[in-house]
């Protein structure tokens, strides 16, 4: 994906986040505390993970600021509902700061956490790279706990056999 256009970086990220939300859709009201091992992030964690390194990495870092990330906890937002209106809010707090952008800004250096130096347009892309590899991770905590999740990009494998007959 070239990244020139804010607002077409935005519209294909607005399409991976709806996909995201897609699999936080099917997360059982009783299963947000959930891990498959103790000491490893819970299904909230994950959802809070997504939305705290969007807005309190990518954006800060685009913006020029320090990363003012401090976890993923419970004490971010605590049961099912809060969970979903934090990662809701964080989003739109980073696309209205997007929105703020002009393509030019994309051009800008930024540094990375661990001290590389790239442009804003580069950085973006791994913001939706991250939020993918976290979906993931959700989708199998899903399927450990016998979850159907939604396909991430159209069919099933059983749907793309199928089409092959």
């Amino acid at each position: 994906m070239q990244n020139k256009s804010v607002k077409e970086f935005i519209k294909y990220y607005e399409r991976t986040r709806e996909i995201t939300k897609q699999v936080i859709g099917v997360i059982p009201l009783d299963k947000m505390d959930w891990t498959y091992r103790n000491g490893k992030f819970t299904i909230a964690d994950l959802v809070r993970h997504i939305a705290a390194i969007e807005r309190n990495v990518f954006i800060e870092v685009i913006q020029g600021k320090k990363s003012t990330y401090k976890g993923c906890r419970s004490e971010l937002a605590d049961g099912y509902k809060n969970v979903i209106n934090y990662f809701d809010e964080m989003h739109l707090q980073s696309i209205e700061i997007l929105r703020a952008l002009d393509d030019d800004d994309l051009l800008i250096e930024v540094r990375t956490l661990d001290g590389k130096i790239t442009s804003a347009a580069n950085f973006l892309r791994a913001l939706i790279v991250y939020e993918v590899h976290h979906r993931g991770a959700q989708c199998i905590y899903l399927n450990l706990l016998g979850v159907k999740t939604p396909p991430v990009i159209g069919l099933m494998e059983e749907e793309v056999i199928e089409f092959r007959k």
